[in-house]
């Protein structure tokens, strides 16, 4: 497993080939400036993590993710510890329906536990039923994901001023993140850390 250790983008969490010395943010950052305020991750979508990722996702190995959210806590223990609180991004009530769960509240929840730090399990919804990410260009993914996610009335007063750990298990793109940080941001989030298990090593956002 490719783990993603220092030094990385501080923004993007893309690892450098070399240290280009405190404060140094990745092109992709500069180019197109997310509107999370950082992400991290435990390590590359390849190989094992990719493994870890698809038996939570699709064989229905939830057993895997007390382990695979322990990886998350030591990959972004600091902003975890800074943060009010721990949300997860959404599915549509359909796929829930089919999949039974989440895999991103499944990695939460743990997350939550190990950590102390409460997690906010309906402050963020999913509105919109959209396609499977999967397949989409970036063009494609942003389009299908834009203004899928709302904060419901009454979550706004859990959101608003309060630094916000928004949970998936995998980014590549960033846009299914983007759209739900977006929400955040829209009820008063102050700040918002995007964590995955595994991430695309590259790619616009």
């Amino acid at each position: 497993m490719r783990l993603i250790e220092k030094p990385y983008c501080p923004v993007l969490g893309l690892p450098f080939a070399y240290d280009p010395g405190e404060g140094m943010v990745s092109p992709q950052a500069i180019a197109h400036p997310p509107v999370f305020d950082r992400l991290r991750s435990v390590a590359l979508h390849e190989g094992v993590a990719r493994h870890l990722v698809h038996g939570l996702k699709y064989r229905d190995r939830v057993d895997l993710a007390p382990m695979m959210a322990g990886w998350m806590l030591r990959a972004a223990s600091f902003e975890v510890t800074e943060a009010d609180a721990i949300v997860a991004v959404p599915l549509h009530r359909m796929r829930i329906f089919r999949r039974m769960f989440n895999q991103s509240a499944e990695l939460a929840r743990h997350l939550s536990a190990q950590s102390g730090k409460p997690f906010l399990a309906d402050v963020l919804v999913r509105r919109k039923r959209t396609r499977q990410q999967v397949g989409l260009t970036a063009n494609q993914r942003s389009l299908n994901v834009r203004g899928a996610f709302g904060v419901p009335k009454g979550g706004e007063d859990l959101v608003f001023g309060k630094r916000i750990v928004l949970v998936d298990d995998v980014y590549t793109t960033g846009a299914t993140v983007s759209a739900a940080t977006t929400a955040l941001k829209k009820a008063g989030a102050a700040d918002v850390t995007v964590l995955t298990f595994a991430r695309a090593l590259a790619g616009p956002i």
